[in-house]
Protein backbone atom coordinates (compact mmCIF):
# COMPACT_ATOMS: atom_id res chain seq x y z
CA UNK A 1 0.00 0.00 0.00
CA UNK A 2 1.18 3.42 -0.02
CA UNK A 3 3.42 3.25 2.79
CA UNK A 4 5.49 0.62 0.70
CA UNK A 5 6.74 3.28 -0.58
CA UNK A 6 8.12 5.14 2.01
CA UNK A 7 9.47 1.74 2.92
CA UNK A 8 10.92 0.95 -0.44
CA UNK A 9 13.04 4.02 -0.12
CA UNK A 10 14.81 3.33 2.89
CA UNK A 11 15.40 0.66 1.02
CA UNK A 12 16.33 1.51 -1.83
CA UNK A 13 18.89 3.49 -0.56
CA UNK A 14 20.02 1.21 1.61
CA UNK A 15 20.76 -1.90 -0.99
CA UNK A 16 22.32 1.09 -3.07
CA UNK A 17 24.77 2.21 -0.57
CA UNK A 18 25.51 -1.92 -0.36
CA UNK A 19 25.95 -2.55 -4.01
CA UNK A 20 28.57 0.40 -3.98
CA UNK A 21 30.29 -1.49 -0.72
CA UNK A 22 29.84 -4.59 -2.09
CA UNK A 23 33.65 -5.30 -3.06
CA UNK A 24 35.08 -2.31 -1.01
CA UNK A 25 34.00 -4.39 2.38
CA UNK A 26 34.32 -8.12 1.21
CA UNK A 27 34.41 -10.15 3.99
CA UNK A 28 37.03 -12.21 2.66
CA UNK A 29 40.70 -10.57 2.91
CA UNK A 30 42.09 -12.58 -0.01
CA UNK A 31 39.24 -11.39 -2.78
CA UNK A 32 39.58 -7.55 -1.45
CA UNK A 33 43.60 -7.99 -2.12
CA UNK A 34 43.00 -9.91 -5.36
CA UNK A 35 39.69 -6.95 -6.67
CA UNK A 36 42.49 -4.39 -5.76
CA UNK A 37 45.14 -6.28 -7.50
CA UNK A 38 42.49 -6.26 -10.82
CA UNK A 39 41.66 -2.93 -10.47
CA UNK A 40 44.98 -1.82 -11.09
CA UNK A 41 45.87 -3.98 -13.54
CA UNK A 42 42.51 -2.76 -15.48
CA UNK A 43 43.28 1.20 -14.66
CA UNK A 44 46.58 0.47 -17.21
CA UNK A 45 44.38 -1.51 -19.89
CA UNK A 46 43.06 0.01 -22.79
CA UNK A 47 39.95 -0.79 -24.54
CA UNK A 48 42.03 -3.03 -27.25
CA UNK A 49 43.98 -5.18 -24.01
CA UNK A 50 39.96 -5.52 -22.73
CA UNK A 51 39.01 -7.19 -25.71
CA UNK A 52 41.75 -9.34 -26.19
CA UNK A 53 41.67 -10.73 -22.55
CA UNK A 54 37.75 -11.19 -22.75
CA UNK A 55 35.62 -12.31 -25.78
CA UNK A 56 32.57 -10.18 -26.69
CA UNK A 57 30.08 -12.48 -24.50
CA UNK A 58 31.63 -11.20 -21.30
CA UNK A 59 30.48 -7.77 -21.73
CA UNK A 60 26.78 -6.84 -20.44
CA UNK A 61 24.59 -4.51 -22.70
CA UNK A 62 25.61 -1.32 -20.44
CA UNK A 63 29.43 -1.33 -20.83
CA UNK A 64 30.12 1.01 -23.94
CA UNK A 65 33.68 1.75 -24.79
CA UNK A 66 35.37 4.39 -26.92
CA UNK A 67 37.84 3.63 -29.01
CA UNK A 68 40.90 4.53 -27.02
CA UNK A 69 39.02 5.47 -23.66
CA UNK A 70 40.40 3.78 -20.87
CA UNK A 71 38.41 1.69 -18.53
CA UNK A 72 37.01 4.07 -15.84
CA UNK A 73 36.60 3.34 -12.35
CA UNK A 74 33.07 3.50 -12.62
CA UNK A 75 33.12 0.88 -15.49
CA UNK A 76 35.61 -0.93 -12.74
CA UNK A 77 33.28 -1.09 -10.14
CA UNK A 78 30.42 -2.47 -12.59
CA UNK A 79 32.27 -4.92 -14.47
CA UNK A 80 33.79 -6.34 -10.70
CA UNK A 81 29.93 -6.57 -9.71
CA UNK A 82 28.83 -8.20 -13.11
CA UNK A 83 31.32 -10.73 -13.17
CA UNK A 84 31.24 -11.70 -9.62
CA UNK A 85 27.26 -11.84 -9.71
CA UNK A 86 27.65 -13.94 -12.28
CA UNK A 87 29.90 -16.12 -11.76
CA UNK A 88 30.69 -16.26 -8.13
CA UNK A 89 27.08 -15.50 -6.67
CA UNK A 90 25.93 -17.37 -9.17
CA UNK A 91 26.89 -20.68 -7.60
CA UNK A 92 26.06 -19.43 -4.12
CA UNK A 93 23.13 -17.09 -4.52
CA UNK A 94 21.64 -18.27 -1.22
CA UNK A 95 24.86 -17.27 0.73
CA UNK A 96 24.70 -13.38 -0.32
CA UNK A 97 20.69 -13.31 0.57
CA UNK A 98 20.82 -14.75 4.16
CA UNK A 99 23.42 -12.11 4.45
CA UNK A 100 21.68 -9.17 3.23
CA UNK A 101 18.69 -10.40 4.81
CA UNK A 102 20.44 -10.78 7.94
CA UNK A 103 22.00 -7.45 7.50
CA UNK A 104 18.30 -6.28 7.02
CA UNK A 105 17.12 -7.65 9.86
CA UNK A 106 19.89 -5.97 12.05
CA UNK A 107 19.13 -2.25 10.96
CA UNK A 108 15.02 -2.93 10.61
CA UNK A 109 14.42 -1.28 14.15
CA UNK A 110 16.24 1.63 13.06
CA UNK A 111 14.25 2.10 9.27
CA UNK A 112 11.29 1.35 11.23
CA UNK A 113 12.07 4.43 13.98
CA UNK A 114 13.07 6.66 11.38
CA UNK A 115 10.37 6.22 8.47
CA UNK A 116 7.37 6.24 10.56
CA UNK A 117 7.08 9.83 10.11
CA UNK A 118 8.48 10.16 7.12
CA UNK A 119 5.93 7.62 5.60
CA UNK A 120 2.93 9.29 7.41
CA UNK A 121 3.89 12.45 5.74
CA UNK A 122 4.12 11.16 2.57
CA UNK A 123 1.59 8.93 1.78
CA UNK A 124 -1.60 10.69 3.38
CA UNK A 125 -1.30 12.98 -0.04
CA UNK A 126 -1.34 9.49 -2.11
CA UNK A 127 -4.68 7.96 0.31
CA UNK A 128 -6.30 11.41 -0.58
CA UNK A 129 -5.30 11.28 -4.25
CA UNK A 130 -7.15 7.84 -4.18
CA UNK A 131 -9.65 8.81 -2.01
CA UNK A 132 -13.31 7.22 -2.98
CA UNK A 133 -16.05 9.70 -3.49
CA UNK A 134 -17.95 8.35 -0.54
CA UNK A 135 -15.48 9.54 2.23
CA UNK A 136 -14.39 12.66 3.36
CA UNK A 137 -11.28 12.33 4.60
CA UNK A 138 -8.63 9.35 4.79
CA UNK A 139 -5.52 9.99 7.25
CA UNK A 140 -3.08 7.70 9.24
CA UNK A 141 -3.90 8.05 13.55
CA UNK A 142 -0.95 5.40 13.56
CA UNK A 143 1.82 3.98 11.49
CA UNK A 144 4.57 1.76 12.70
CA UNK A 145 6.12 -0.89 9.90
CA UNK A 146 5.93 -3.40 13.10
CA UNK A 147 8.94 -6.15 14.12
CA UNK A 148 8.93 -8.17 11.21
CA UNK A 149 11.55 -6.82 8.47
CA UNK A 150 10.91 -7.95 4.48
CA UNK A 151 12.83 -10.91 3.27
CA UNK A 152 15.16 -10.79 -0.10
CA UNK A 153 13.90 -14.38 -2.01
CA UNK A 154 15.68 -13.63 -5.13
CA UNK A 155 18.16 -11.16 -6.92
CA UNK A 156 18.64 -10.57 -10.92
CA UNK A 157 20.54 -8.12 -12.76
CA UNK A 158 18.81 -7.66 -16.10
CA UNK A 159 20.87 -6.40 -18.76
CA UNK A 160 17.79 -6.82 -21.70
CA UNK A 161 16.15 -3.30 -19.50
CA UNK A 162 19.37 -1.51 -18.50
CA UNK A 163 19.17 1.20 -21.14
CA UNK A 164 22.69 2.68 -22.02
CA UNK A 165 24.40 4.30 -18.88
CA UNK A 166 22.92 2.04 -16.25
CA UNK A 167 22.36 -1.14 -14.02
CA UNK A 168 18.92 -2.27 -13.51
CA UNK A 169 18.56 -5.03 -10.54
CA UNK A 170 15.17 -7.66 -10.06
CA UNK A 171 14.51 -7.90 -6.64
CA UNK A 172 11.88 -10.35 -4.86
CA UNK A 173 10.51 -9.44 -2.10
CA UNK A 174 8.48 -11.31 0.53
CA UNK A 175 6.80 -9.57 3.84
CA UNK A 176 4.45 -11.28 5.82
CA UNK A 177 4.19 -7.70 8.47
CA UNK A 178 2.97 -7.40 11.89
CA UNK A 179 2.26 -3.22 11.37
CA UNK A 180 0.50 -1.42 13.29
CA UNK A 181 -1.51 1.14 11.06
CA UNK A 182 -4.65 2.33 11.70
CA UNK A 183 -6.41 5.03 9.34
CA UNK A 184 -8.79 7.63 10.81
CA UNK A 185 -12.01 7.73 7.92
CA UNK A 186 -14.69 10.06 7.67
CA UNK A 187 -17.48 9.65 5.54
CA UNK A 188 -19.73 11.87 3.53
CA UNK A 189 -22.59 11.89 5.79
CA UNK A 190 -20.16 12.37 8.63
CA UNK A 191 -19.56 9.43 10.26
CA UNK A 192 -16.24 9.24 11.95
CA UNK A 193 -14.57 5.32 11.81
CA UNK A 194 -10.83 4.21 13.37
CA UNK A 195 -9.88 1.28 11.13
CA UNK A 196 -7.17 -0.88 11.67
CA UNK A 197 -4.86 -2.42 8.93
CA UNK A 198 -4.16 -6.20 9.76
CA UNK A 199 -2.81 -9.54 8.79
CA UNK A 200 -0.58 -8.05 5.93
CA UNK A 201 1.06 -10.51 3.20
CA UNK A 202 2.98 -9.29 0.24
CA UNK A 203 4.85 -11.38 -2.00
CA UNK A 204 6.31 -9.52 -5.72
CA UNK A 205 9.19 -8.63 -7.36
CA UNK A 206 11.46 -4.93 -6.58
CA UNK A 207 13.31 -3.06 -9.24
CA UNK A 208 15.72 -0.85 -8.38
CA UNK A 209 18.01 0.87 -11.69
CA UNK A 210 21.16 2.51 -11.04
CA UNK A 211 21.32 4.99 -13.72
CA UNK A 212 23.20 7.57 -14.89
CA UNK A 213 26.48 5.55 -14.06
CA UNK A 214 29.65 7.81 -13.27
CA UNK A 215 33.13 8.02 -12.39
CA UNK A 216 32.68 9.23 -8.51
CA UNK A 217 31.68 7.33 -5.81
CA UNK A 218 29.16 5.74 -5.59
CA UNK A 219 29.11 4.73 -9.24
CA UNK A 220 25.80 6.35 -10.53
CA UNK A 221 23.49 9.25 -9.94
CA UNK A 222 20.36 8.45 -8.62
CA UNK A 223 18.67 5.16 -8.19
CA UNK A 224 14.99 4.89 -9.49
CA UNK A 225 12.59 2.01 -7.56
CA UNK A 226 9.37 0.23 -8.53
CA UNK A 227 7.11 -2.22 -8.09
CA UNK A 228 7.76 -4.91 -11.20
CA UNK A 229 5.54 -7.35 -10.20
CA UNK A 230 2.79 -7.32 -7.66
CA UNK A 231 2.50 -11.20 -7.19
CA UNK A 232 0.59 -11.34 -4.13
CA UNK A 233 -0.99 -9.05 -1.78
CA UNK A 234 -3.17 -9.81 1.29
CA UNK A 235 -4.57 -7.74 4.06
CA UNK A 236 -7.84 -7.15 6.09
CA UNK A 237 -9.50 -4.01 7.98
CA UNK A 238 -10.92 -3.77 11.06
CA UNK A 239 -12.81 -1.03 12.89
CA UNK A 240 -11.34 -0.82 16.64
CA UNK A 241 -14.20 -1.48 19.04
CA UNK A 242 -16.55 -1.55 16.02
CA UNK A 243 -17.79 -3.50 12.49
CA UNK A 244 -17.39 -2.09 9.77
CA UNK A 245 -20.09 -4.23 7.91
CA UNK A 246 -22.14 -1.64 9.45
CA UNK A 247 -21.42 0.74 6.99
CA UNK A 248 -21.93 -0.87 3.13
CA UNK A 249 -19.67 -0.72 0.86
CA UNK A 250 -16.76 1.22 2.97
CA UNK A 251 -14.50 -1.29 3.38
CA UNK A 252 -14.67 -2.20 -0.36
CA UNK A 253 -14.10 1.01 -0.99
CA UNK A 254 -11.00 1.77 1.54
CA UNK A 255 -9.70 -1.58 0.33
CA UNK A 256 -9.61 -0.20 -3.23
CA UNK A 257 -8.21 2.45 -2.35
CA UNK A 258 -5.38 1.11 -0.93
CA UNK A 259 -4.87 -1.38 -3.76
CA UNK A 260 -5.02 1.55 -6.21
CA UNK A 261 -2.57 3.36 -4.47
CA UNK A 262 -0.29 0.71 -4.87
CA UNK A 263 -1.09 -0.18 -8.67
CA UNK A 264 -0.23 3.49 -9.44
CA UNK A 265 1.77 4.91 -7.13
CA UNK A 266 5.22 2.52 -7.41
CA UNK A 267 4.22 -0.12 -9.65
CA UNK A 268 5.92 -0.27 -12.91
CA UNK A 269 6.36 1.80 -15.43
CA UNK A 270 5.30 4.00 -12.25
CA UNK A 271 8.64 4.83 -11.00
CA UNK A 272 10.08 6.91 -7.97
CA UNK A 273 13.55 8.58 -7.98
CA UNK A 274 15.74 8.97 -5.65
CA UNK A 275 18.62 11.28 -6.76
CA UNK A 276 22.70 10.35 -4.81
CA UNK A 277 24.25 13.10 -6.47
CA UNK A 278 23.73 16.44 -7.46
CA UNK A 279 22.31 16.67 -10.80
CA UNK A 280 19.17 17.00 -13.30
CA UNK A 281 17.56 13.24 -13.39
CA UNK A 282 14.34 14.41 -15.68
CA UNK A 283 15.00 12.15 -18.40
CA UNK A 284 14.58 9.21 -15.96
CA UNK A 285 11.04 10.44 -15.29
CA UNK A 286 7.73 8.36 -16.67
CA UNK A 287 6.93 10.16 -19.86
CA UNK A 288 3.46 9.83 -21.89
CA UNK A 289 4.33 7.66 -25.24
CA UNK A 290 0.95 7.69 -27.00
CA UNK A 291 -3.01 7.81 -26.50
CA UNK A 292 -5.27 5.32 -26.25
CA UNK A 293 -8.78 5.73 -27.89
CA UNK A 294 -11.61 3.70 -25.69
CA UNK A 295 -14.97 3.62 -27.28
CA UNK A 296 -17.60 2.01 -24.25
CA UNK A 297 -20.14 -0.12 -26.39
CA UNK A 298 -22.30 -1.88 -24.59
CA UNK A 299 -22.30 -4.90 -21.87
CA UNK A 300 -25.03 -7.79 -21.94
CA UNK A 301 -26.19 -10.17 -19.03
CA UNK A 302 -24.70 -8.56 -15.92
CA UNK A 303 -25.51 -9.92 -12.80
CA UNK A 304 -29.05 -8.50 -11.20
CA UNK A 305 -27.67 -6.92 -7.47
CA UNK A 306 -31.13 -5.47 -6.91
CA UNK A 307 -34.15 -7.37 -4.84
CA UNK A 308 -36.55 -5.22 -6.29
CA UNK A 309 -36.22 -4.51 -10.40
CA UNK A 310 -32.73 -4.58 -12.41
CA UNK A 311 -29.47 -2.98 -11.57
CA UNK A 312 -28.64 1.07 -13.00
CA UNK A 313 -25.32 -0.21 -14.00
CA UNK A 314 -22.36 2.22 -15.35
CA UNK A 315 -18.39 1.97 -15.79
CA UNK A 316 -15.42 3.18 -14.56
CA UNK A 317 -12.29 3.24 -17.01
CA UNK A 318 -9.05 3.66 -16.63
CA UNK A 319 -5.41 2.96 -17.21
CA UNK A 320 -4.18 4.49 -14.25
CA UNK A 321 -6.40 4.72 -10.78
CA UNK A 322 -6.14 8.40 -10.69
CA UNK A 323 -8.88 10.83 -10.19
CA UNK A 324 -8.23 13.04 -12.98
CA UNK A 325 -7.31 10.47 -14.99
CA UNK A 326 -10.37 7.99 -14.40
CA UNK A 327 -13.89 8.10 -17.29
CA UNK A 328 -17.38 6.81 -15.81
CA UNK A 329 -20.07 6.59 -17.90
CA UNK A 330 -23.85 7.55 -17.89
CA UNK A 331 -25.77 5.04 -15.64
CA UNK A 332 -28.49 3.23 -17.52
CA UNK A 333 -31.40 2.63 -15.52
CA UNK A 334 -33.23 -0.45 -14.65
CA UNK A 335 -31.06 -3.22 -17.43
CA UNK A 336 -28.79 -5.88 -17.46
CA UNK A 337 -28.01 -5.24 -21.22
CA UNK A 338 -26.93 -1.40 -21.04
CA UNK A 339 -25.74 0.25 -24.07
CA UNK A 340 -23.24 3.19 -23.66
CA UNK A 341 -21.38 3.91 -26.82
CA UNK A 342 -19.31 6.21 -25.00
CA UNK A 343 -15.81 7.48 -26.82
CA UNK A 344 -12.83 7.95 -23.75
CA UNK A 345 -9.05 9.27 -24.28
CA UNK A 346 -5.82 7.74 -22.17
CA UNK A 347 -2.32 9.05 -22.27
CA UNK A 348 -0.48 5.66 -22.61
CA UNK A 349 3.04 6.15 -20.64
CA UNK A 350 4.15 2.22 -21.54
CA UNK A 351 2.54 -0.05 -23.98
CA UNK A 352 4.65 -3.24 -22.93
CA UNK A 353 3.07 -2.93 -19.52
CA UNK A 354 0.02 -1.14 -19.24
CA UNK A 355 -3.79 -2.18 -19.33
CA UNK A 356 -6.99 -1.32 -19.68
CA UNK A 357 -8.98 -2.02 -16.53
CA UNK A 358 -12.90 -1.82 -17.06
CA UNK A 359 -14.97 -2.03 -13.49
CA UNK A 360 -19.01 -2.25 -13.93
CA UNK A 361 -20.95 -1.10 -10.81
CA UNK A 362 -24.78 -1.07 -9.70
CA UNK A 363 -25.66 2.08 -8.60
CA UNK A 364 -26.80 2.61 -5.44
CA UNK A 365 -28.03 6.57 -4.91
CA UNK A 366 -26.40 7.96 -1.90
CA UNK A 367 -25.10 4.86 -0.87
CA UNK A 368 -21.84 2.99 -1.79
CA UNK A 369 -22.11 1.83 -5.70
CA UNK A 370 -21.87 -2.27 -5.74
CA UNK A 371 -19.31 -3.94 -8.13
CA UNK A 372 -21.18 -6.53 -10.41
CA UNK A 373 -17.61 -7.19 -11.93
CA UNK A 374 -14.49 -5.76 -13.71
CA UNK A 375 -12.12 -6.65 -17.06
CA UNK A 376 -8.75 -5.76 -18.09
CA UNK A 377 -6.84 -5.97 -21.26
CA UNK A 378 -3.51 -5.70 -22.03
CA UNK A 379 -2.41 -3.03 -24.31
CA UNK A 380 0.46 -5.35 -25.59
CA UNK A 381 -1.93 -7.09 -27.04
CA UNK A 382 -3.47 -4.30 -29.53
CA UNK A 383 -1.71 -3.75 -33.03
CA UNK A 384 -0.93 0.52 -33.21
CA UNK A 385 -3.03 1.84 -35.09
CA UNK A 386 -5.62 -0.76 -35.85
CA UNK A 387 -9.37 -1.39 -34.02
CA UNK A 388 -9.68 -3.61 -31.66
CA UNK A 389 -13.15 -5.24 -31.12
CA UNK A 390 -13.11 -7.06 -27.92
CA UNK A 391 -15.66 -8.86 -25.82
CA UNK A 392 -14.00 -9.40 -21.83
CA UNK A 393 -16.10 -11.52 -19.35
CA UNK A 394 -16.04 -9.72 -15.87
CA UNK A 395 -15.18 -10.87 -13.08
CA UNK A 396 -15.00 -10.34 -9.08
CA UNK A 397 -11.62 -9.84 -8.29
CA UNK A 398 -8.78 -8.99 -10.87
CA UNK A 399 -6.20 -10.86 -8.81
CA UNK A 400 -7.82 -14.34 -8.80
CA UNK A 401 -6.98 -16.05 -11.37
CA UNK A 402 -9.85 -18.08 -11.13
CA UNK A 403 -13.56 -16.80 -11.05
CA UNK A 404 -16.19 -19.65 -12.73
CA UNK A 405 -18.82 -17.70 -11.49
CA UNK A 406 -20.35 -15.95 -14.62
CA UNK A 407 -21.41 -12.35 -14.25
CA UNK A 408 -21.77 -10.85 -17.66
CA UNK A 409 -19.61 -9.39 -20.63
CA UNK A 410 -18.39 -5.86 -21.64
CA UNK A 411 -18.07 -4.93 -25.31
CA UNK A 412 -14.70 -2.28 -26.19
CA UNK A 413 -13.38 -0.91 -29.18
CA UNK A 414 -9.63 0.15 -28.69
CA UNK A 415 -7.15 2.03 -30.47
CA UNK A 416 -4.11 2.64 -30.02
CA UNK A 417 -1.66 5.80 -31.22
CA UNK A 418 1.71 6.05 -30.55
CA UNK A 419 3.22 9.85 -30.54
CA UNK A 420 5.60 9.61 -34.02
CA UNK A 421 3.47 7.83 -36.30
CA UNK A 422 0.51 10.27 -36.72
CA UNK A 423 0.49 10.31 -40.05
CA UNK A 424 0.56 6.38 -40.77
CA UNK A 425 -2.69 6.08 -38.31
CA UNK A 426 -6.38 6.63 -39.43
CA UNK A 427 -7.88 7.39 -36.89
CA UNK A 428 -11.62 8.09 -37.03
CA UNK A 429 -12.02 9.66 -33.37
CA UNK A 430 -9.17 12.94 -34.24
CA UNK A 431 -9.51 14.05 -38.12
CA UNK A 432 -6.58 15.82 -36.85
CA UNK A 433 -4.31 13.53 -36.28
CA UNK A 434 -3.19 12.86 -39.22
CA UNK A 435 -1.58 16.42 -39.43
CA UNK A 436 1.84 17.64 -38.72
CA UNK A 437 2.70 19.48 -36.03
CA UNK A 438 3.87 21.84 -38.12
CA UNK A 439 -0.12 22.09 -39.68
CA UNK A 440 -2.01 21.80 -36.27
CA UNK A 441 0.23 25.00 -35.46
CA UNK A 442 -0.95 26.48 -38.57
CA UNK A 443 -4.70 25.92 -37.90
CA UNK A 444 -5.05 26.64 -34.37
CA UNK A 445 -2.54 29.75 -34.46
CA UNK A 446 0.49 30.42 -33.02
CA UNK A 447 0.84 31.36 -29.43
CA UNK A 448 -2.76 29.37 -28.36
CA UNK A 449 -1.28 27.46 -25.15
CA UNK A 450 -4.53 25.94 -24.82
CA UNK A 451 -4.03 24.17 -28.15
CA UNK A 452 -3.51 20.57 -27.05
CA UNK A 453 -6.38 20.92 -24.61
CA UNK A 454 -9.02 22.16 -26.92
CA UNK A 455 -7.47 19.12 -29.04
CA UNK A 456 -8.47 17.04 -26.52
CA UNK A 457 -11.46 18.19 -25.54
CA UNK A 458 -13.25 18.34 -28.64
CA UNK A 459 -12.66 15.17 -29.79
CA UNK A 460 -15.45 13.60 -28.53
CA UNK A 461 -17.57 16.19 -30.41
CA UNK A 462 -16.17 15.34 -34.50
CA UNK A 463 -18.86 14.52 -36.66
CA UNK A 464 -18.94 12.62 -39.53
CA UNK A 465 -21.93 12.15 -41.61
CA UNK A 466 -22.37 9.94 -44.89
CA UNK A 467 -24.40 6.75 -46.10
CA UNK A 468 -24.46 3.63 -44.32
CA UNK A 469 -25.60 0.57 -46.77
CA UNK A 470 -26.18 -2.57 -45.19
CA UNK A 471 -27.39 -5.65 -47.41
CA UNK A 472 -28.37 -8.39 -44.99
CA UNK A 473 -27.47 -11.44 -46.80
CA UNK A 474 -28.90 -14.39 -44.91
CA UNK A 475 -28.88 -15.95 -41.31
CA UNK A 476 -28.45 -19.12 -40.37
CA UNK A 477 -29.22 -21.94 -37.83
CA UNK A 478 -32.01 -20.19 -36.13
CA UNK A 479 -33.93 -21.92 -33.41
CA UNK A 480 -37.44 -23.46 -34.01
CA UNK A 481 -40.02 -21.21 -32.90
CA UNK A 482 -43.32 -22.92 -34.44
CA UNK A 483 -45.00 -25.85 -33.44
CA UNK A 484 -44.07 -27.20 -37.12
CA UNK A 485 -40.43 -27.30 -36.06
CA UNK A 486 -39.37 -23.80 -38.49
CA UNK A 487 -39.55 -19.99 -38.31
CA UNK A 488 -41.29 -17.04 -40.67
CA UNK A 489 -38.00 -15.02 -39.94
CA UNK A 490 -37.48 -11.39 -40.58
CA UNK A 491 -35.73 -8.61 -39.88
CA UNK A 492 -36.17 -5.62 -38.77
CA UNK A 493 -32.94 -2.44 -39.31
CA UNK A 494 -32.80 0.80 -37.18
CA UNK A 495 -30.36 3.42 -36.25
CA UNK A 496 -29.98 4.04 -32.63
CA UNK A 497 -30.30 7.46 -32.72
CA UNK A 498 -32.85 8.13 -35.24
CA UNK A 499 -36.26 6.72 -35.43
CA UNK A 500 -35.92 4.86 -39.03
CA UNK A 501 -36.73 1.97 -39.26
CA UNK A 502 -36.93 -0.53 -42.35
CA UNK A 503 -37.43 -4.46 -42.86
CA UNK A 504 -36.94 -7.22 -44.98
CA UNK A 505 -39.34 -9.42 -46.83
CA UNK A 506 -40.65 -12.61 -44.37
CA UNK A 507 -39.01 -15.81 -45.67
CA UNK A 508 -41.57 -18.35 -44.88
CA UNK A 509 -40.68 -21.82 -42.76
CA UNK A 510 -37.07 -21.65 -43.00
CA UNK A 511 -34.06 -21.60 -40.27
CA UNK A 512 -31.33 -20.92 -42.65
CA UNK A 513 -33.29 -17.43 -44.55
CA UNK A 514 -31.71 -15.57 -47.78
CA UNK A 515 -32.38 -12.09 -48.26
CA UNK A 516 -29.83 -10.44 -50.69
CA UNK A 517 -31.55 -7.44 -49.40
CA UNK A 518 -29.64 -3.84 -49.10
CA UNK A 519 -31.03 -0.47 -46.99
CA UNK A 520 -29.25 2.76 -47.19
CA UNK A 521 -29.04 5.31 -44.03
CA UNK A 522 -28.43 8.63 -43.81
CA UNK A 523 -26.27 8.76 -40.60
CA UNK A 524 -25.52 12.36 -39.09
CA UNK A 525 -23.70 11.22 -36.52
CA UNK A 526 -21.08 7.77 -37.59
CA UNK A 527 -18.95 7.92 -34.22
CA UNK A 528 -22.04 8.13 -31.95
CA UNK A 529 -24.48 5.90 -34.41
CA UNK A 530 -25.26 2.33 -33.86
CA UNK A 531 -26.96 0.24 -35.86
CA UNK A 532 -29.55 -2.44 -34.67
CA UNK A 533 -30.76 -5.48 -36.63
CA UNK A 534 -33.64 -7.44 -34.55
CA UNK A 535 -34.79 -11.05 -36.10
CA UNK A 536 -38.28 -11.53 -35.58
CA UNK A 537 -40.30 -14.80 -36.24
CA UNK A 538 -43.62 -13.65 -38.27
CA UNK A 539 -47.16 -14.50 -36.71
CA UNK A 540 -50.67 -14.27 -37.48
CA UNK A 541 -51.24 -12.61 -34.55
CA UNK A 542 -48.13 -10.85 -34.01
CA UNK A 543 -44.24 -11.31 -34.13
CA UNK A 544 -41.81 -13.13 -31.95
CA UNK A 545 -38.35 -11.78 -31.32
CA UNK A 546 -35.42 -14.31 -31.93
CA UNK A 547 -32.53 -12.18 -31.07
CA UNK A 548 -30.55 -9.22 -32.29
CA UNK A 549 -26.89 -7.76 -33.22
CA UNK A 550 -25.86 -3.73 -32.27
CA UNK A 551 -22.74 -2.65 -34.07
CA UNK A 552 -20.95 0.42 -33.87
CA UNK A 553 -19.95 2.06 -37.44
CA UNK A 554 -16.25 2.08 -36.39
CA UNK A 555 -15.27 -0.71 -38.59
CA UNK A 556 -17.12 0.29 -41.66
CA UNK A 557 -16.29 4.19 -41.02
CA UNK A 558 -12.37 2.80 -40.95
CA UNK A 559 -12.38 0.59 -43.74
CA UNK A 560 -14.60 1.53 -46.16
CA UNK A 561 -16.61 -1.68 -46.54
CA UNK A 562 -16.63 -4.96 -44.96
CA UNK A 563 -18.41 -9.04 -44.75
CA UNK A 564 -19.32 -10.73 -41.47
CA UNK A 565 -21.23 -12.75 -39.94
CA UNK A 566 -22.39 -11.97 -36.05
CA UNK A 567 -24.25 -14.50 -33.74
CA UNK A 568 -27.48 -13.75 -32.11
CA UNK A 569 -27.32 -12.20 -28.72
CA UNK A 570 -30.63 -13.29 -27.15
CA UNK A 571 -31.14 -16.42 -29.00
CA UNK A 572 -30.32 -20.15 -28.41
CA UNK A 573 -28.65 -20.65 -31.45
CA UNK A 574 -28.39 -18.82 -35.16
CA UNK A 575 -26.08 -16.26 -36.98
CA UNK A 576 -26.70 -13.67 -39.57
CA UNK A 577 -24.61 -12.28 -42.29
CA UNK A 578 -24.31 -8.88 -43.17
CA UNK A 579 -22.39 -6.47 -45.84
CA UNK A 580 -21.78 -3.08 -44.55
CA UNK A 581 -20.39 -0.17 -47.55
CA UNK A 582 -19.68 3.42 -46.29
CA UNK A 583 -19.92 6.27 -48.12
CA UNK A 584 -18.39 9.19 -46.48
CA UNK A 585 -19.66 12.95 -46.79
CA UNK A 586 -17.62 16.04 -44.86
CA UNK A 587 -16.14 15.85 -41.05
CA UNK A 588 -16.32 18.43 -39.04
CA UNK A 589 -16.31 19.92 -35.56
CA UNK A 590 -19.65 20.26 -33.93
CA UNK A 591 -19.43 23.78 -31.62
Amino acid sequence: MGFMSGMFIGIAIGIGLIVAFARHESVRSKRRKDLAKTIAEFARMTVEDSRKLLPPNFYPSWVVFTRRQKLSSCTHFFLITYWTFNFDLASDINLFLNWFNSLLNKIWPYVNEAASELIKSNVEPILEEYKPVILSSLTFSKLTLGTVAPQFTGVTIVEEDSGAGGVTMDLEMQWDGNPNIVLDIKTKVGVKLPVQVKNIGFTGVFRLIFKPLVNEFPAFGAICFSLKEKKDLDFTLKVVGGDLSSLPGVSDAIEETIRDAIEDSITWPVRQIIPILPGDYSNLELKPVGILEVKLVQAKNLSNKDVIGKSDPYAVVFVRPLRDRTKTSKIINNQLNPIWNENFEFIIEDASTQHLTVRIFDDEGIQASELIGCAQVSLKDLEPGKVKDVWLHLVKDLAVHRDNKYRGEVHLELLYCPFGVENSIKNPFDPDFSLTSFEKTLKSGPGDAEAEDTRTRRRSNVIIRGVLSVTVISAEDLPVVDLMGKADPFVVLMLKKTDKKLKTRVVNESLNPVWNQTFDFVVEDGLHEMLILEVYDHDTFGKEKIGRVILTLTKVILEGEYSETFPLDGAKSGNISLHLKWAAQHKFRDP
